[in-house]
């Protein structure tokens, strides 16, 4: 079977068919084309403003003109990640799905459901001339994913409608109305060079088999941070020998929890079985700490040629200790939703850059705005401790939760008819758009869901089949029930 013979047929033929367009965030020409002729072919009117925002507009079904206009949005990038023995060009393969029992996954890549599926209901709906509803604006955002520029340009008067439905949640039956708002520091260590020194053993200290995961959505659950893993090990060798570092790199997106990272390091000789031994030690340990959440984890050492030069010892000793002290992961729990977490910081990547400079991104994310820059200013004091050049970005504003919204009523409303239950409602600790949309059109009503996604961000994404057609019929229902103009 093919995800193209899956109910609801139409919803389905059109994620396929966004599957085979590439679409990595900054890159989107091509998903921004495909969405253009669409439009096109059926006569529908649409405009683009100068972010590359497209807004694709259909008027309302007979008997539906008086209801107020509904915008439904969804971004139109995708996280690109892969397995390393993946051999996959994102800039022009398309994505190879495959149907795995009760889920559709990806072979070794991103899915791209985040955001493919609401882009899929959307060009559904403004398909289906059968299906009911008022004035409809779909529109479609750029670069969610590593700026939420797209969101952030959205330009004055773009968009008409008073009522938005984000279809970017991950679990079905749940409806969102809040979420955390987002920043981001990143750290530059300049380096200089160093002979490297004779009659020392060199290895490379590989962290892989990490799920990988959300840094929002999946950051609660405990996942090993390739990272952290790696700086702890780092560490715990400086501690007990004299060490030299050649090369680092780890992770690779600031909105995704590192999966893998690997360290080219040198010790004398003669503690070359010790080294080995702590490494192994470590391995064990990581593997009993993480075995109920990221039983795959492991830390392995093996030899490699000699570099030809190394990082200068007073960089490699300040970055070793400034990633070992960097904080990650929940830094608290909200004290007004039960179970939502309120702050946290994802310790993202560590990658080596031209002109001798080592570039460290981290994220930050909070529904409270004083303690989103009071963790931000915690990571920024523990890279100014180590002398690095430290960059802040202000990010974007959380979206506060209006519990006596109307569409919020319409949605639980329509999920109780369809289902004979009460959905959950909710805030949501990743970053949603919703909070920009505000600040620009501050009289919004807005709630989002969605179908049932997992391991968003990392290669593992899947989709649960059975949830897109509940999400499918809950829209449907949503749409033919919102307020009156």
């Amino acid at each position: 079977m093919n995800i193209t013979d899956l109910k609801p047929a139409l919803v389905w033929r059109y994620f396929h068919e966004i599957t085979q367009v590439p679409r990595p965030s900054k890159k989107e020409e091509k998903i921004l084309a495909y969405l253009k002729k669409f439009a096109e072919d059926r006569k529908l009117d649409y405009s683009q403003d100068e972010a590359g925002n497209i807004v694709i507009r259909k008027a309302a079904t007979p008997g539906y003109e008086n209801l107020k206009t509904v915008i439904l949005q969804s971004h139109v990038d995708m996280v690109c990640e892969k397995n390393n023995d993946t051999v996959h060009n994102f800039d022009t393969d398309p994505i190879r799905t495959v149907i795995d029992g009760e889920w559709v996954r990806a072979e070794g890549t991103t899915l791209g459901a985040d955001n493919g599926i609401g882009v899929a209901a959307e060009l559904a709906l403004l398909d289906d001339n059968s299906l009911e509803h008022g004035p409809i604006e779909c529109l479609f955002t750029v670069d969610e994913e590593t700026g939420l520029t797209g969101a952030m340009n959205l330009a004055p008067g773009f968009i008409k409608g008073t009522i938005l439905l984000n279809l970017d949640s991950e679990d079905e039956g749940e409806m969102f109305i809040g979420c955390a708002g987002g920043m981001g520091t990143t750290a530059t260590f300049n380096y200089t060079t160093e002979a490297t020194p004779a009659d020392y053993f060199y290895g490379k200290i590989n962290v892989s088999g990490l799920k990988g995961g959300h840094s929002g959505g999946d950051i609660h659950v405990g996942l090993g941070s390739a990272n952290k893993i790696l700086t702890r090990a780092l560490y715990a060798i400086r501690e007990k020998m004299p060490l030299v570092l050649a090369q680092i790199d780890g992770g690779n997106l600031h909105n995704a929890i590192a999966r893998e990272a690997v360290a080219l390091v040198g010790v004398p000789m003669n503690r070359k079985e010790e080294l080995a031994i702590l490494i192994n030690e470590l391995d064990a340990d990581v593997r009993t700490e993480l075995d109920a959440v990221d039983p795959n984890v492991k830390v392995a050492l093996s030899s490699t040629e000699t570099p030809t030069r190394i990082i200068d010892r007073d960089t490699t000793q300040r970055l070793i200790l400034a990633l070992y002290a960097c904080p990650h992961g929940v830094m608290g729990m909200s004290h007004a939703i039960e179970g939502l977490v309120e702050t946290s910081t994802n310790l993202a990547s560590i990658k080596m850059k031209e002109n001798n400079k080592i570039v460290v991104e981290t994220s930050q994310r909070s529904s409270s705005e004083s303690l989103k820059a009071d963790v931000g200013n915690t990571v920024k004091s523990v890279f100014d401790l180590a002398g690095a050049e430290v960059e802040v970005r202000d990010g974007y504003p959380g979206w506060s939760p209006n519990p006596n919204s109307p569409i919020l009523q319409v949605t639980i409303d329509a999920y109780k008819k369809l289902f004979g239950k009460e959905p959950a409602v909710k805030a949501i600790h990743a970053g949603l758009e919703c909070g920009l949309f505000l600040s620009k059109y501050p009289y919004l009503d807005m709630v989002s869901f969605g179908p049932t996604l997992r391991d968003v961000h990392s290669p593992v994404e899947r989709m649960e089949i059975a949830t897109v057609d509940l999400f499918w019929s809950h829209l449907l229902e949503v749409l033919k029930n919102v307020p009156k103009a």
